[in-house]
Parts: C-alpha cells; structure tokens; sequence
C-alpha cells in the first residue's frame, strides 16, 4: 500500500449523529421570538407628538411583526439526519453535530497535522466519570520540512460535558459543573524530530499512583520516521512539565533517543509494544518487546534488559510487500499478528527458528490489509480492515496455515480505505473504525439482528443494503482520519486524528 499522505482540505465542523443544516453559521442563535408570558402588556404603546397609537394600528403593528416571523421561519432551510454515502452534501451545506448524541465532544487544533496519537497513563486514576477530563498523549507531526517535525507530549484538561436543550433534572446531579460546553484546553510540550513521523506508540508501563512525587520511571515511546529509522524516547520529563509546571528539563537528554533501531532500509508504519516496563519503583521491574515493519516486508524485533534496549540481527519474513500493522498477543508474550499489502494476515512466534509465520490467512480482503486489533477480553478475535472498506472479524481457533479461512463477521459500510481499527478495552464486543471516508463508526457485534423487522422499514446504507444492526454510531466532522484510539482510563472516551486536529468524544451508544 503506497503511503498514507494527508490530504489538503479546509477544517470541516463537528458532526455525529449528524444534521445537514443549510445555515453558513451553526452558531447563530435562532431568532428571538419575544419575552413570552413575561411580556410587558403596555411596551406596544407608541408615542408621537404626544399622541397615542389606538388599537387598532397597535394590532396592525403586531401583524406586521408576526409576519415577518412566519417568513423567517419558512425560509428556514430543513433540517435532517445525514446518511454517509446517500445523500451528499450540497453548496453551502454543512454537518451540525447532534448535541444530544454526545456527552462530551471537543475539537483541538496543532500547528501542523499528525498521522498518529498514542494516550500516555497518568495518575488521575482508571475508570474515572467524572467531568471535566483531563488526558494526556504523544502525537507525531508532519510538518512542511524534515528538519520541522516533532514529538508532541500533550495534557487536553477543561474536556467538559455538552450543553443540551432537553437536559433534564437528573443530570444536574452527574456533574458538579452543570451542563457547560466550554472550550478545553491544550498544552504541549516536545522534542525536535527529523522526518515526519509516519506512527508514534507509547509502551505499556505501570500507572503511577500520585502525582505527589514526580515519577521518574522512564516512560519510552517509539516512532516510525519517514527517514527509515525507528527512535525510542523517555518521554517522562515532558510529562511531568505538564503535569507539574514550572519542572525543570534537561533538553540535552530529552532531545537525545534512548535508542535507534537502524536495521530497517526503508520507511515503515507498522509497529507495537508488548510487555510492561516498572514493576517497581526503580522502573526496571519487566521487559519491554517492540515490532517494526517496513515497505520492504521486514519485521525486526527490539528488546529491553536493565542495560538499554536491543534489536536482533535476523528479521522476521514471509510477506511479500509492505508490512501494514503489528500487534502483539494479549496472552501469548512470544506471539504477535501482522497484516500487509499482500493481503494477508500473518499468526508469529518469536521462538520459532526460521522466523517463518506460524499461522497465515492469504486473501483476508479483497485488497491491502492496512490495520488489525487484538481483542484483550476474548483473544482468540482479531479485527481487521482494508483498502476495500471491509471490516472483517476473525476467529484464530480456526486459522490453518497455508489455508484460507473465513471472517466469523463481515461489515461493508465504509466506502473507502480502513485507516484504524480497535477493540473497546474493556467491553470485548465493541469495537470502533475509522476510514477516509471522513467517518468513525461503532460497533457492537453483541447486538443480534431482529428477524422480525421488516427490511423495508429499515433504513439504508450507502451500499442500498439495510443498515447493521450492530452499527452503534457515526462521527463526522473530520477531514482524513487517521487513526482512532479508546483512552485506556476514561470508560467509553475516544480520540482521533485527522488532517484537521483532534476529536475527544465520549457518545451516548458507548
């Protein structure tokens, strides 16, 4: 698959749940219609020359007045939900998000656009509800030169929960700040990269507990370059500027990798971590294993010790092209999954001598596979997408080397390129993609079809067919999305990346 470049393109609103709404302004407020029963009864008489205006032309004002509001409100352009792929959006139409649809959704723009975000841990604590949040990630640019790009170390706070018309009294005892829309904020800090940063991870490491004391735990985050080399950096001091500022840096040894793997001769995308780094205090309890692919088919293996990191001399191959995805096994920890232009979904093991795949499904999608996800809750599913739009979900108990399998479930909704696929972290039936189709979809394959419902009633997606009944939601409002992530501390709250900035969203489905 030729290179994910981002496309040009003007900021596009927030959309989901969406309306196509003809207004140029969505933040217009509608026509004040009057003060209502508060009305003051006497406000209508007119005095000219010290004359008073009778009745009669008192009414015939008031029926002027009134009907200029009935023209206004018939011109009011319609307003109705937006079905991807059916009904395109004509001139001066745009996409308004359905506020009731949301509990939190937020827009958050960088200078220049990144293909890839990873969330960081913090130690604000796990499955925490309560607004507004905050949330913390690393971002990698691609700025207009090499020499111009980044890694982003980034704290999103003031994320609050939407204002909604129809809110009613028990929602005001959710939240201590009553229904607020407010922009959140953003703070950054980073690290001079050369070469744009084609994907960024950041390794699995233990939560800190306190924000008392600073942590000092090295917190390592690989990234791909365009330049062909794969980085790691302790992204830890930049973390704990946010977190505390006024944290002295020692720039010298941020800006400095704490390791390069130079084995790859080409630029890749695909790359994971797996293991866990701290397993005490000190931050060397663990080992760390990260997987890098490249266009030219290869697959290296880069290990820590207490003495720094490693990349073994011997790749790992049988695709023959570009090495799309990695992921490593939830269960397994010398097992991981990779996907690639040639079609294929490949099943490894690091112990095997050969470094041959163990496992494979040749023609996984009718064109490139671009990304996979391993399901954390049932491991034995893996999710994956392609250039064909398709999202296929696979059982691994049947794969058979050499053979080719069946998907246990098939989804023909996005009508362009899969860019990110992932399974919800903690609810093994769900799952979100997104696609540059400008959409993010979710998923829950726990819902079944009802056999009673009439197809005709049903509505229609963009392929003429009835719409899933496991499609949960759509988000709109991006332009090129890029990969979409479920923030591994806040239940249900999701992140993407796109040509227009950042979208964090928590939706009423999830």
């Amino acid at each position: 698959m030729s290179k994910r470049t981002l496309a040009d393109g003007e900021v596009a609103p927030d959309a989901e749940r969406p309306r196509v709404d003809g207004a140029t302004d969505a933040s217009v407020p509608p026509h004040d219609e009057g003060m209502g029963e508060f009305e003051d009864p006497f406000e209508d008489e007119i005095e000219s020359d010290g004359e008073v205006v009778n009745n009669q032309g008192e009414m015939e004002l008031e029926e002027v007045e009134n009907e200029a509001l009935d023209d206004e409100e018939t011109s009011a352009p319609p307003t109705e939900a937006y079905m991807p792929g059916v009904m395109p959006l004509e001139e001066g139409q745009t996409l308004v998000p359905d506020q009731s649809a949301y509990h939190m959704l937020h827009r958050m723009n960088v200078t220049w656009p990144c293909l890839s975000f990873d969330f960081l841990r913090d130690h604000l604590g796990s499955q925490r509800q309560t607004m507004p949040h905050t949330a913390y990630f690393v971002a990698g640019t691609q700025a207009d030169t090499a020499k111009n790009n980044e890694v982003l170390v980034m704290k999103a706070s003031a994320m609050h929960r939407t204002s909604r018309d129809d809110a009613n009294s028990d929602d005001e005892d959710d939240d201590e700040d009553d229904d607020v829309d407010e922009d959140a904020v953003l703070e950054y800090k980073s690290i001079p990269h050369l070469g744009g940063i084609n994907r960024i991870r950041a390794a699995p490491t233990t939560t800190p507990t306190s924000d008392l004391e600073p942590c000092l735990d090295p917190y390592p985050v690989a990234t791909w370059s365009e330049i062909g080399k794969v980085h790691i950096w302790d992204v830890r001091p930049l973390y704990n500027a946010l977190n505390q500022p006024g944290t002295t840096i020692d720039k010298k040894k941020v800006q400095t990798p704490l390791f390069t793997v130079s084995s790859h001769r080409t630029e890749g995308f695909a790359m994971d971590w797996g293991g866990v780094l701290g397993g005490g205090s000190s931050g060397k309890g663990g080992h760390l294993r990260l997987v890098t692919g490249d266009m030219h088919s290869k697959i290296f293996l880069t290990t820590s010790n207490n003495t720094g990191f490693t990349t073994h001399a011997t790749p790992f191959e049988s695709h023959t092209s570009s090495v799309e995805d990695l992921q490593w096994s939830p269960a397994e920890p010398t097992v991981f999954a990779s996907c690639s232009a040639d079609r294929s979904i490949r099943i490894w093991d690091v112990r095997v001598k050969s470094h041959r795949s163990a496992l494979t499904v040749d023609a996984a999608h009718e064109q490139d596979v671009n990304v996979i996800s391993w399901n954390r809750g049932t491991q034995y599913l893996l999710l994956s997408g392609g250039d064909d739009g398709a999202l296929n979900v696979w059982d691994m108990r049947a794969f058979k080397n050499t053979q080719r399998s069946t998907p246990v479930a098939h989804f023909q909704w996005h009508r362009a390129p899969i860019s990110s696929v992932e399974w919800h972290p903690e609810e093994d039936s769900i799952f979100a993609a997104s696609g540059r189709d400008d959409q993010v979809t979710l998923w829950d394959l726990g819902v079944e079809h009802d056999d009673e419902e009439q197809a005709a009633q049903m509505p229609t997606g963009p392929n003429g067919e009835p719409v899933p009944s496991q499609l949960l939601f759509c988000h709109h409002g991006a332009s090129d999305i890029k990969e979409v992530h479920w923030h591994p501390q806040i239940p249900g709250m999701l992140g993407t990346t796109s040509s227009d900035g950042f979208h964090f969203f928590k939706t009423i489905s999830v």
